[in-house]
């Protein structure tokens, strides 16, 4: 009999994960600690390692499915068994002995994957034709919400084709043949916006605007349509909460970082032979915080439920990077007790970890103000969006030679322009100019303020 390996609780708060990448397949061979499969929570990429030494019996979860913790993802047939034997018992455990609560589990799974647009969460193609679904019984087809849609509004019956797509799937296409035998595959709309005769009797009354709509969503020419998921996912969720919560507003002002650029360049050789990086972000990081003291309420968040704004009294500062897989947020924990050097330091570490996908669960949480930055390339000005909950969001812009009026006179100095990003909700655009503004005088004078203690 099969080992069943679960979802496990990857963290507090944590209710779901998504299958981002299967690191086996069924019928290879496994051993204890061995990576099983990339998972995507709210909190952190993880990889889920076996439990157990044996044989891959089946696979319960398609990559992008997201599965609610408990839910069963794989079977593993230990060592001793056989793997035919494994996954005949797999499919009598699954049809008759499975514990109610795994069966619920698996039921929400895969009805969360449906309404998510994907397949079944069987690890085998699934028979559409009627023969196969008279033999074994009801089957659940492989088709996204929009195809079923539109193969209801059709009047065609979805367990009567063969599906064209991915492991069987149904697509659109085939519906529409389905409904329109002697037409082409893709139904297309006369120019009037009318729909045709030939296709207007094979639907169904009250389905014409919709079989017009989904003709002129025809594509237009080549495409590839890439699957949303993982991390790419999660920025696309986190983004739109932000967007749909916060009370977006930014504020842009220029800053004159000659004098900066000056002190790091006296530091430079000195750091190089520590063998760290100096750069502008970690001067900018060192300068935040005794801002952030002087306007609390940009170091803070919006408790929405009981009414009230959170001051936070620590500095967890949060440097976006750019990956091959999205942007993700490490987080720089108490960075007000790192001298400059330090911050360097650690700036690079996490940038490095994250570009490597080794981020550990505690250095993504519990950020309280980021900040963002695109390097050489970060253009004249941005408006950045919140890192939800947080309300407030630094954009470095890129620091070049520009003319500047000095004294009466147009003269070359290092300019870059900085877009703090606000939730009106907290923080007010007065509150929020005079926080930028002593941000660029700390800048602007950093002999002022870095002493040696300071630097490391």
């Amino acid at each position: 009999m099969p080992y069943d390996v679960k979802l496990p609780d990857i963290g507090e708060g944590v209710a779901e994960g998504e299958i981002v990448r299967w690191l086996v397949k069924a019928g290879d061979s496994v051993k204890e600690d061995q990576p099983l499969v990339e998972v995507m929570t709210d909190k952190a990429s993880v990889e889920i390692p076996s439990p157990r030494t044996g044989t891959i019996a089946s696979l319960h979860a398609e990559e992008g499915q997201v599965v609610p913790v408990g839910s069963v993802i794989i079977s593993i047939a230990l060592a001793g068994e056989t793997a035919g034997a494994a996954k005949a018992s797999n499919a009598a455990t699954a049809s008759s002995s499975s514990p109610a609560g795994n069966e619920s589990a698996n039921k929400e799974a895969v009805e969360r994957w449906n309404g998510e647009g994907g397949a079944t969460s069987s690890g085998a193609a699934t028979p559409h034709s009627p023969a196969a679904a008279s033999a074994a019984g009801p089957v659940r087809v492989q088709a996204t919400p929009a195809v079923r849609q539109l193969a209801k509004q059709l009047g065609v019956a979805l367990e009567n084709l063969s599906g064209s797509g991915p492991g069987g799937a149904i697509t659109a296409q085939d519906v529409q043949r389905a409904a329109n035998p002697g037409g082409a595959a893709t139904a297309t709309a006369p120019s009037s916006g009318t729909v045709s005769s030939t296709t207007r009797s094979a639907e169904p009354r009250g389905a014409t605007t919709t079989q017009a709509t989904a003709a002129s969503s025809a594509p237009l020419g080549p495409e590839e349509r890439v699957p949303l998921r993982g991390l790419r996912r999660k920025i696309a969720e986190h983004m739109r909460r932000s967007i749909d919560t916060a009370a977006h507003f930014t504020f842009v002002a220029e800053c004159d970082m000659t004098a900066l650029v000056q002190h790091r360049g006296s530091l430079k050789a000195r750091a190089d032979r520590a063998g760290i990086k100096l750069t502008y972000l970690a001067y900018i990081v060192k300068a935040l915080i005794d801002s952030l003291r002087r306007f609390p309420m940009l170091n803070a968040s919006l408790d929405d439920e009981r009414g009230e704004i959170v001051l936070k009294r620590y500095y967890h500062i949060g440097i976006a990077t750019h990956t091959e897989d999205g942007l993700t947020v490490p987080i720089l924990r108490d960075a007000d007790q790192l001298p400059l050097f330090s911050l360097a330091r650690e700036i690079q570490r996490l940038s490095e970890a994250a570009r490597a996908g080794k981020l550990k669960l505690e250095e993504i949480q519990g950020g309280t103000f980021t900040v963002t930055s695109s390097g050489a390339q970060g253009g004249v000005l941005a408006t950045p969006i919140l890192h939800h909950p947080q309300v407030a969001i630094l954009g470095v812009h890129e620091i070049k030679p520009r003319p500047a009026v000095v004294d009466g006179k147009i003269v070359a100095r290092d300019l870059g322009n900085l877009s703090l990003s606000l939730d009106h909700r907290v923080v007010d655009g007065a509150v929020g100019a005079d926080f930028l503004y002593d941000l660029i005088h700390r800048l602007e004078h950093p002999g002022e303020w870095l002493n040696e203690g300071a630097i490391e």
